[in-house]
Formats: structure tokens, sequence, C-alpha cells
């Protein structure tokens, strides 16, 4: 229970700083944004986890979840189901996969040692 309630807190702060960034950038002469879609490998595998992950991207501003699909590369069916994440600030797209894996992780802090290749997942580095 303790968990639920340290990452409720946590959300709550990720969707104010978000919202301020967001807020910041839209009365700015010059935009910083940079709109990317990522194929992001889940590691999490319940239904219920799957969807409360994509619904807390989707309530952080400047995050989407964009659509949810079967393995990355088809031929199995056997790999990480994929979730396709648009980010408004994905300048480095690295940093977008680091911060989806430190969200997973804070929702669900068992898939800690689970390493699909992206980078913030395990010791991945490379991008899939």
């Amino acid at each position: 229970m303790f968990h639920v309630i340290r990452f409720g807190i946590w959300l709550i702060g990720q969707v104010f700083t978000g919202a301020l960034t967001v807020a910041r950038d839209v009365v700015r002469r010059h935009t910083t944004m940079h709109p990317v879609v990522v194929a992001y490998p889940l590691r999490v595998t319940k239904g219920w986890q799957i969807a409360a992950l994509s619904t807390c991207i989707t309530m952080t501003p400047g995050t989407l979840s964009v659509g949810l699909r079967p393995d990355g590369d088809g031929s199995d069916g056997e790999g990480p189901e994929i979730l396709l994440v648009q980010a408004v600030y994905g300048t480095d797209p690295s940093e977008v996969f680091a911060d989806l894996a430190d969200m997973e992780e804070r929702m669900v802090p068992s898939v800690r040692g689970i390493d699909h290749g992206a980078p913030g997942q395990g010791t991945g580095e490379e991008n899939r």
C-alpha cells in the first residue's frame, strides 16, 4: 500500500512539472518542442499493468500513449509487447526511453532486472 501512495505522489509531481514545462514553452516566442514517437518494449506483462502504465504516460503533459503492438520484430511472437509513445520533447530519444523505464520501474518495481535493450532498462544502452 505504501508503494502505491509513493508512486501516486511521484506521478502527481510529474504531472505538475510537465504542465509547467509545456505552459512555459507555449508562451515563448520560439518553442523547444521536438515531437518524436518511440517504440518502447514493455517489461510489464499483465493487462492491468499495461493499461495503468499507458494511462500514467498519457496523464503526464507532453506524452501520449499512441498504441500497443505485439513483439517488436514479429518473428517469434515471444518478445515483449511494444508501447508506442509520442513525446513532445524528444530531442534525445534515449532520454525518452530512460524516462519511460523509470516510470515503469516506479510503478512495478519487480521489473528492474528485466532488460529488453532499451536505454534505462537494466544495462541496455542500445535502441532496438
